[in-house]
């Protein structure tokens, strides 16, 4: 089964900006060896206007867990780290099996 790494990234101070650089934390994401699929997810604005409990998240896939537990320890993933560090948010990361979609009915 395959293994995925959740980042559920918290709200920046500054949105905008945290956009504008976005795309090169993406793009640094996208280095991680192994990987075999991405996805990312920007959250809905709430209708009343009150804050969103996160941001973004962003889901990295693997083949394997060894080879998710392996990825977080490389150069490209420090660089990724940093890069997210350096946009001013925290972020929750998971470790998640992948299981089978259940049927529809």
């Amino acid at each position: 089964m395959q293994t995925k790494i959740t980042l559920i990234i918290d709200n920046p101070e500054d949105p905008g900006a945290f956009e504008s650089s976005y795309p090169e934390l993406l793009s640094l994401g996208l280095a991680l060896p192994r990987l075999v699929r991405t996805e990312s997810a920007l959250v809905f604005p709430k209708e009343d206007g009150t804050p969103t409990p996160a941001h973004r998240t962003l889901d990295f896939y693997f083949e394997t867990y060894e080879d998710a537990s392996n990825a977080v320890t490389t150069p490209e993933a420090g660089a990724f780290f940093q890069k997210l560090g350096e946009l001013g948010t925290g972020f929750t990361g998971l470790f998640s099996e992948v299981e089978e979609p259940l049927p529809s009915t």
